[in-house]
């Protein structure tokens, strides 16, 4: 059996730089009947054990380390045996939420992850934070951009850790060249795709974030 998408939504809160915001976060679960990996264990680790309905975790990918994308990630793993893994690069934002526990391995630009024999490469995505990534499955027809690119243009870059002219580069250089069909899947809202938000690339420059 191919591997499949499945999609869950938990809410909690989104802290840095000495606010905190109410946010809702996209999980994303691929795999077949018999495992699957979760892309950004965000809140709510029951929610998440209940949609994976016993089938084998075989990691839990961080798109990146804001703390809403990686709160429920200790609790997962220690119910799972699972994995989390991160980007090297988002090492402090991790240690802002989980001083006392250490990601279990690293992600790398190009790395390949197989689950229910479908590839995922990841794709180094700096910007929104210096170690985000993102994750495009051909295969699937989709990537998992986390809070890179959104419906609508970049994720936001006003924050510690962000960089508006490097999200727009990692968009360029390793988004936008993707197949125009390909389905943006992203840490929140809606999906989108890579044709639609091609065309606004310049309109983002000019504005800025």
């Amino acid at each position: 059996m191919a591997a499949r998408i499945d999609h869950l939504v938990t809410s909690g809160t989104f802290s840095l730089d000495g606010g905190t915001w109410d946010v809702d976060n996209n999980v994303w679960i691929v795999g077949d009947d018999t495992e699957a990996i979760v892309i950004d264990a965000a809140h709510d680790a029951e929610a998440i054990l209940a949609a994976l309905d016993g089938r084998a975790l075989r990691a839990i990918v961080c798109t990146h380390a804001h703390d809403d994308h990686i709160d429920a990630a200790p609790a997962l793993a220690a119910a799972t045996g699972a994995r989390i893994l991160l980007h090297p690069a988002d090492q402090p934002l991790w240690k802002l939420t989980h001083p006392g526990h250490s990601p279990d391995g690293e992600l790398a630009d190009g790395q390949v992850l197989t689950i229910a024999g479908t590839d995922l490469t990841v794709l180094h995505t700096p910007g929104h934070a210096p170690g985000a990534v993102s994750l495009y499955a051909p295969e699937l027809g989709t990537v998992f951009t986390g809070d890179t690119l959104f419906q609508g243009g970049p994720g936001a870059t006003g924050r510690s850790y962000s960089d508006f002219p490097t999200i727009v580069d990692s968009i360029r250089e390793r988004l936008l060249g993707l197949p125009a069909e390909t389905v943006v899947r992203t840490g929140h809202g809606d999906t989108t795709t890579i044709g639609a938000e091609a065309p606004h690339l310049e309109e983002w420059i000019k504005r800025g974030h």
